[in-house]
């Protein structure tokens, strides 16, 4: 390897950018796959999160997709990050998976070494510091999209946050949604969302955005009875992350059918 000389009309000068340019290295490169080699794997798919009376509840969907067909129908795309705080997914499933324990084991790191959780807050900000880290990869279509919430101890109320693929982190008032599904859950998050709503109202709310989603987007699955696969469904409050068993899942997704069905005959009357 030769060493670069430079003149005085050639010279970058100390700007290393310019000297990675000069001898023809770009730094802010991204690698890209042709139509042929284009990178196909699991993505995660519906998720959403709604602020209630005394906190927040998260809710996904069960389905991975991979292209056209469906690769997985228990991926479980909400997991607790520690005792007062929840991450949903979307978007590439490994990918995703790895960010969530680094993240996990970030809090946890802290928590040690400090001798007391980091705030809300401060996890939110770590969690956009390891999106922005994966934007090469969401360049290539390797993309995740988080939704993070939780209950802050220092304001005594629930908060909740979304992302964007560059890392940047945007704190919702009410509820948000995201992943393929997103936009119908939303709809319904937006027309069924009511101020200081109770935990099983908030949870009834978070179940039909999901079966709506369902009905809409393929890539969302919605609950399989016959599996007895069910949504993950959890609340967070100064209590901490609970988890709703399925059976209890089970009999809001059979009345909000058992309505469903009813509405059809009474307009088909």
């Amino acid at each position: 390897m030769v060493v670069p000389f430079f003149d005085v009309d050639n010279d970058p000068g100390s700007n290393f950018t310019s000297l990675l340019r000069k001898v023809g290295l770009d730094p802010f490169a991204v690698a890209s796959f042709g139509d042929s080699q284009q990178v196909l794997a699991p993505h995660a798919t519906t998720v959403l999160a709604v602020r209630y009376l005394n906190g927040v509840i998260m809710a996904g969907d069960r389905r991975a997709t991979m292209g056209n067909r469906i690769s997985n129908r228990e991926m479980e795309k909400v997991v607790p990050a520690d005792r007062h705080s929840g991450v949903a997914i979307s978007g590439t499933a490994g990918v995703a998976m790895d960010m969530i324990k680094i993240f996990q084991l970030q809090l946890e790191h802290f928590e040690k070494l400090d001798g007391r959780p980091i705030s809300l807050e401060g996890k939110a900000n770590q969690l956009s510091q390891l999106v922005r880290a994966n934007l090469a990869g969401a360049m290539q279509g390797l993309g995740v999209i988080p939704i993070f919430a939780g209950y802050d101890l220092l304001r005594n109320t629930g908060r909740l946050w979304d992302f964007d693929i560059t890392g940047g982190r945007y704190e919702e008032r009410e509820f948000v949604a995201t992943g393929s599904g997103g936009g119908p859950a939303s709809t319904v998050l937006k027309v069924g969302f009511r101020p200081n709503m109770s935990a099983d109202d908030a949870v009834d709310l978070a179940c039909r955005a999901l079966l709506e989603a369902a009905d809409v987007d393929s890539a969302t699955g919605g609950p399989d009875v016959l599996r007895s696969i069910y949504p993950v469904v959890a609340t967070i409050s100064v209590d901490g992350w609970e988890r709703r068993d399925d059976a209890d899942l089970a009999r809001r997704f059979e009345a909000l059918v058992l309505e469903q069905r009813q509405r059809q005959d009474g307009m088909s009357s």
